[in-house]
């Protein structure tokens, strides 16, 4: 029994990086030609701790309510760390962000990179479930390119639609 709450735990930490991953590259896609690179930067870690706090309000109130009771704080306090996740995985795209604007680059060029973290982060996280669902070779490799290519669609979407049509 505790080897499955030990795995639902992994599973959710995983499932919740994978969606901090793609909210973050969601709003530097939609955002990072429009806000300068602090107040971008600033949008998607409050954004995220805002979807955050509703996953986990949502959680509470739907799937663990039971018998007119709630869980105990210990349960909410697992619950919260192991979703906690959904914001971290924002850490490394807006560090790199932020590291190539200091460098000199454009506000643009720096949300770009931060958006490709975003997708290189994504793929990661497609690569480690695959794996620890024990696929390999063929299988690996497409699971690993599809989330590159949920990425690649994000890019594209900011760079050719947004842009060129607004």
């Amino acid at each position: 029994m505790a080897g499955r709450t030990a795995e639902r735990f992994a599973g959710r930490r995983r499932a919740a990086g994978i969606y901090g991953a793609i909210v973050t590259a969601a709003i530097l896609t939609a955002a990072g030609g429009q806000l300068p690179t602090v107040p971008l930067t600033i949008a998607v870690v409050v954004t995220l701790l805002v979807y955050w706090t509703a996953e986990e309000y949502a959680e509470l109130l739907g799937g663990h309510v039971h018998d007119g009771r709630f869980p105990g704080r210990a349960q909410i306090v697992a619950e919260l760390r192991a979703t906690w996740p959904m914001v971290t995985a924002s850490y490394g795209p807006l560090a790199a962000l932020l590291l190539v604007r200091l460098a000199g680059a454009s506000p643009v060029t720096a949300a770009n990179i931060g958006l490709a973290a975003a997708v290189v982060l994504l793929m990661y996280h497609a690569w480690s479930a695959a794996r620890d669902a024990q696929l390999r070779g063929s299988a690996l490799i497409g699971m690993t390119c599809a989330a590159g290519l949920l990425g690649v669609v994000m890019i594209l979407m900011k760079n050719l639609v947004l842009v060129h049509l607004h």
